[in-house]
């Protein structure tokens, strides 16, 4: 199947046969971190997430695939995988033109993303409501502390700044201990 075929998939919301046909690169994907020292595992995940970071793009409505997606997913491939061993060269990253740039800038993104995730991820269940009530539900600080039984909003606004201070210290300790 064709690029533009695939591209009128996801177009159509038809993500799940669109994916499939993308699996057909994946042997290709796996040779380049085998042979770059990698294992079948590590192709496997390093695939996975390049595909997150496709279909995150794809959902932007400003995304443009400017290539095939064979190149893309490679180029990904490439720069997640040299991310993962942290063997970029300074001469490398200046030597990259502007369509690699932009690849490499989508995976330290999603590096960042994933990072965030976790941290949520780890904040007690009462402090994930509070945020996804306020930043997923829009929902008032009135309307949080009817909803979460605090005795008043100024409680709410309190207990939200709290929780965003605690996630933001699990994202800085994760964030360190990548470096």
């Amino acid at each position: 199947m064709n690029d533009k075929k695939i591209l009128e998939l996801f177009k159509q919301g038809q993500r799940e046969k669109a994916f499939s046909k993308l699996y057909a690169l994946y042997p290709k994907i796996e040779r380049l971190v085998l042979s770059k020292g990698g294992q079948k595992q590590d192709a496997s995940d390093v695939f996975q997430e390049a595909l997150i970071i496709l279909n995150r793009n794809l959902e932007k409505s400003d995304f443009k695939l400017t290539s095939s997606f064979y190149t893309y997913l490679y180029s990904v491939s490439r720069f997640i995988w040299k991310d993962v061993q942290k063997t970029f060269s300074k001469q490398e990253l200046h030597g990259l033109n502007g369509t690699e740039v932009d690849l490499f800038h989508k995976v330290l993104e999603e590096k960042q993303y994933q990072l965030a995730e976790h941290a949520f991820l780890e904040l007690g269940k009462r402090c994930q409501e509070l945020l996804q009530l306020f930043y997923v539900k829009a929902l008032s600080f009135k309307q949080i502390a009817l909803k979460m039984q605090f005795k008043s909003e100024k409680i709410a606004k309190n207990q939200k700044y709290k929780c965003l201070v605690k996630v933001k210290d699990i994202y800085n300790t994760k964030k360190a201990v990548q470096s």
